[in-house]
């Protein structure tokens, strides 16, 4: 996945290109982003998700923004610029350490062209910076893996991959990793309701890789470990804490629980900017709730005509009701590793890993 036209960020100097993830697997589309507030838009209807992909093109958005502007500028104004991307995807701390450092880089800065140039540079560089701490991360993954086993059968859930990030990938870059050690992998990827990114997204990437792929349902995780030989569960993060707590994609927890009853070891893929020391607990992390209508009805159930195979293209009866969070937390004492490009570690070694960082 390191080809231009799978790149799911790609800046062109003058405006953002954006790789239209809602079109995926049918058709690889590019939206042509001009300002901020089109890069919100993207951000908050998942044309581009995965915690670092996010924050990477939330910082190209403040640079549209800035662009878009002229002469001197104030506090108040660049404080109103981040906030509204902030709000674009609350829960992924990727998001808000970008901003943050943005905001930190422009200090004593007052005009808008300088304040351009400075985000347009720090964007660059977190792609450069991403790519190259997913791939440490995925080399560092290969060491938990027996190295006298030729073949290792894995379970994942949402994506991780390249279209998440600037390249590579997180859980799917240690999956990419065993492969150029030579090992066969088999990945069982939960197809991750209710929008569907590991069977739309994660076997999209696999499929291209050449990566020997099953779509599950995200409920047969169960029979899956039963009847077959599982070695482990690999999974991103968009927010840890302190305690090793993490949000990560709904039905990340239900998956976490199966495999201890499983003795199936669980890891979490992230890098240092998925760690938020600041909240202690998991209960802190804030969880986003979408739109009902995506439990509701798939809008990609038609025809080539454009034509629903199902009325309206529902899959629930008209005025039913629908919870949608986003994410779930996944308890610490589930958590076997993380897997980060600054090592492998459990839990209650994060803190102290983090401060040598």
């Amino acid at each position: 996945m390191s080809h231009p036209e799978f790149l799911p960020i790609q800046w062109k100097s003058t405006h953002l290109s954006l790789l239209d993830q809602r079109a995926l697997p049918g058709k690889k589309e590019f939206l042509e982003i001009h300002t901020v507030e089109d890069t919100i838009v993207a951000i908050r209807e998942m044309a581009i998700r995965g915690a670092p992909a996010i924050a990477i093109t939330g910082v190209f958005g403040l640079t549209l923004g800035a662009k878009s502007k002229s002469g001197k500028t104030n506090s108040e104004e660049v404080d109103t610029l981040i906030k509204q991307v902030f709000e674009s995807r609350p829960t992924a701390v990727n998001l808000s350490f970008a901003l943050k450092e943005a905001k930190k880089r422009i200090e004593g800065k007052t005009d808008w062209e300088s304040i351009q140039k400075i985000w347009e540079s720090f964007a660059l560089e977190m792609m450069v910076e991403d790519l190259k701490a997913n791939q440490t991360l995925g080399e560092n993954g290969v060491s938990l893996f027996p190295k006298d086993q030729s073949e290792f059968h894995i379970i994942t859930h949402c994506n991780t991959g390249a279209l998440a990030t600037a390249g590579h990938g997180t859980a799917l870059g240690v999956i990419r990793s065993l492969r150029d050690h030579g090992k066969k992998v088999v990945v069982y990827a939960d197809e991750t309701r209710p929008f569907l990114q590991g069977s739309r997204l994660t076997a999209f990437e696999l499929m291209e890789d050449g990566i020997e792929c099953y779509i599950i349902s995200d409920g047969m995780s169960g029979w899956l470990m039963n009847h077959k030989k599982i070695d482990a569960v690999l999974v991103g993060c968009d927010r840890v804490a302190a305690n090793g707590d993490t949000a990560n994609k709904i039905g990340t927890y239900n998956l976490a629980i199966v495999a201890q009853e499983h003795n199936v070891p669980f890891y979490v893929c992230g890098t240092k900017d998925s760690f938020d020391l600041n909240l202690k607990t998991g209960d802190e992390i804030p969880i986003e709730m979408r739109k009902e209508s995506e439990v509701t009805q798939f809008d990609f159930l038609k025809t080539s005509e454009g034509k629903y195979l199902l009325p309206e293209g529902k899959t629930a009866p008209i005025g039913a009701r629908a919870l949608n969070p986003s994410f779930d937390i996944t308890k610490a004492k589930f958590i076997k590793n993380f897997i980060t490009e600054f090592g492998c570690f459990v839990p209650g070694e994060i803190s102290s890993r983090l401060k040598k960082v």
